[in-house]
């Protein structure tokens, strides 16, 4: 039995590592610049290349309204932002509806971006993924690279 309780134990912590590790299901990007120096900048390259923000969300700004009522349980990894941009393109949003309808579950596309002491990280999830075998799946790997290449320039320009 003291077996069994090692390897849940040992379990137990592996699984609390990997609140950060990187899955191949959400593409990671990061920077050491406030989320104040990159926000401006991606809105602007998403806009500047078709993709258009169509809402945006505060969301640390919402949490931060629930601190008192969850207490401890409040931003225990100690965010100090959490932004989100749901956008779309036209072309991207016909290409997908003209393959496989089903896939326009994926549309608008959205992506978050999370600061913590300085350093701020994009996340994206892969449409790709999402796609698995659809014929939507090279449309969608397309605007996924699109996206991604916005994402890496905008966030390493200073």
């Amino acid at each position: 039995m003291q077996i069994i309780n090692k390897i849940a134990v040992l379990l137990l912590l592996l699984s609390s590592f990997s609140i950060f590790a990187e899955s191949p299901n959400v593409f990671e990007y990061q920077v050491q610049q406030p989320m104040s120096q990159i926000y401006g900048r991606l809105y602007k390259a998403l806009e500047d290349d078709g993709f258009y923000v169509v809402f945006e969300a505060n969301i640390g700004k919402n949490l931060s309204r629930m601190a008192d009522k969850w207490g401890e349980n409040y931003n225990q990894n100690q965010l100090d932002g959490i932004r989100s941009m749901v956008f779309c393109n036209g072309w991207y949003a016909n290409a997908v509806s003209n393959a496989d309808p089903t896939m326009l579950a994926l549309c608008p596309l959205r992506l978050t971006l999370m600061e913590k002491k300085g350093v701020t990280t994009a996340l994206f999830a892969r449409p790709s993924v999402i796609a698995g075998d659809s014929p939507a799946r090279k449309v969608l790997s397309r605007v996924e690279n699109d996206v991604i290449s916005i994402i890496k320039k905008s966030m390493s320009e200073q």
